[in-house]
């Protein structure tokens, strides 16, 4: 059972990095840092929030292979 337990964690961890690497969490750092720095106006929905991230990176093309 403790073998069981271990991998659930350690699949878990890999699932946290691998999101973090693809940008998949960007959202909710997004709402992290909105909360933690006392932003006056409401957040970005989730559709707002990716619609704006696109948009950016059009405009500023950074390091993208395509």
């Amino acid at each position: 059972m403790g073998g069981l337990r271990r991998a659930a964690s350690v699949l878990g961890s890999v699932t946290r990095y691998l999101k973090g690497v693809l940008g998949e969490d960007a959202y909710d750092k997004y709402l992290d840092h909105h909360s933690g720095t006392g932003c006056a106006g409401p957040a970005m929905t989730v559709k707002e929030f990716w619609r704006e991230r696109m948009d950016r990176q059009d405009a500023n093309p950074e390091g993208r292979c395509c």
